[in-house]
């Protein structure tokens, strides 16, 4: 599995796009409203610096801890749709396929007769 993990692309199904959190996409100075050179430069720095440190450590802290809580969830949401839920919607599927049987049945033999019957009284009357 190691072997197939992609180091460089890390959301490959862009699932986290809406977390666009680079400096640009955060700070902005308009036309006339600048900061000086040193400090526009120094907060780049400082916002990725800190940015990056905070991020490897709320995932060294936490991110293992976390994918594992993940992993144990999907496991349970696997094993409830697989063991569970799935062999449940095929008894359904069979129990109501028999009493879909008997309402087709029950209808064909006591409603539609009456139907047919006013069907074709009605038919004769012309406007």
């Amino acid at each position: 599995m190691a072997d197939s993990l992609d180091l460089i692309n890390r959301d490959p199904n862009n699932i986290n796009n809406h977390l666009q959190c680079n400096f640009e996409d955060v700070f902005a100075e308009p036309e006339g409203t600048h900061s000086i050179d040193c400090v526009w430069k120094l907060s780049y720095t400082c916002f990725n610096l800190w940015k990056g440190i905070c991020y490897k450590i709320a995932t060294i802290l936490c991110g293992i801890c976390i994918a594992a809580e993940w992993g144990c969830d999907f496991a349970l949401v696997s094993f409830y749709h697989i063991w569970c839920f799935t062999p449940i919607f095929k008894m359904l599927d069979i129990n109501c396929g028999c009493a879909k049987k008997f309402y087709i049945q029950c209808v064909s033999c006591c409603i539609e007769p009456c139907c047919m019957a006013c069907g074709q009284l009605f038919h004769n009357f012309k406007k």
